[in-house]
């Protein structure tokens, strides 16, 4: 089955349409996706981005994501609290979830947790909201995603990120060609497909 990497910030504003819209794409495309949690933080401060001082820039970001989400259709009540998972508890939480291969499912209920339901990423009331339903008990999780296996995990896929010379989030990797944002998906499914208009060039 073909294949490509879907590398997200759990905390990333236009991540949550990518992720609210990728999987239905991914089963109607025949195309699995790897899902890949990152520190965009990180990557971001390398490349001197620092969305939380413009001002202006994450006004229109927010008004931005409404209209793509009307647009395709997918939920939107407000601008989620933001910024959210500050000492990166929920994205160490999706290293454990990819490591036992239920990391699409957390991902989903979290962000939809997140923007839907005004709850704060990597708060307790969070995990605790997301967990159970997965059949995940919380302690056993989170003591996980504190273990200095899910702090490497992290930094091992933000390093596979770097590789790929992403700079935010999302972004996705089909055969080593990187696509940044999520109005970059439906291209990096042509990519994926063999139908990009460059492929066709070669």
């Amino acid at each position: 089955m073909r294949q490509f990497d879907f590398f997200y910030f759990l905390g990333s504003g236009y991540a949550y349409l990518s992720v609210m819209r990728i999987g239905a794409m991914a089963r109607q495309a025949g195309i699995a996706v790897r899902w890949r949690p990152f520190n965009v933080r990180t990557v971001m401060a390398e490349n001197n981005i620092a969305l939380r001082t413009q001002v202006a820039k994450v006004s229109y970001m927010w008004r931005d994501v409404a209209r793509r989400a009307a647009t395709h259709e997918v939920p939107f009540v407000k601008a989620p609290i933001w910024p959210t998972d500050a000492d990166l508890l929920a994205n160490r939480v999706a290293m454990v979830a990819a490591e036992g291969g239920w990391c699409e499912a957390y991902t989903l209920a979290s962000f939809k947790a997140w923007y839907l339901e005004g709850m704060a990423l990597g708060d307790r009331a969070h995990l605790e909201h997301v967990l159970p339903p997965l059949g995940k008990d919380v302690d056993a999780v989170v003591a996980a995603a504190n273990a200095p296996s899910a702090h490497q995990r992290l930094k091992a896929e933000t390093n596979a990120a770097r590789g790929h010379g992403i700079f935010g989030s999302p972004a996705f990797v089909v055969d080593g060609e990187t696509f940044w944002g999520d109005d970059r998906l439906e291209e990096a499914f042509a990519w994926a497909e063999g139908r990009h208009r460059l492929q066709q060039a070669e």
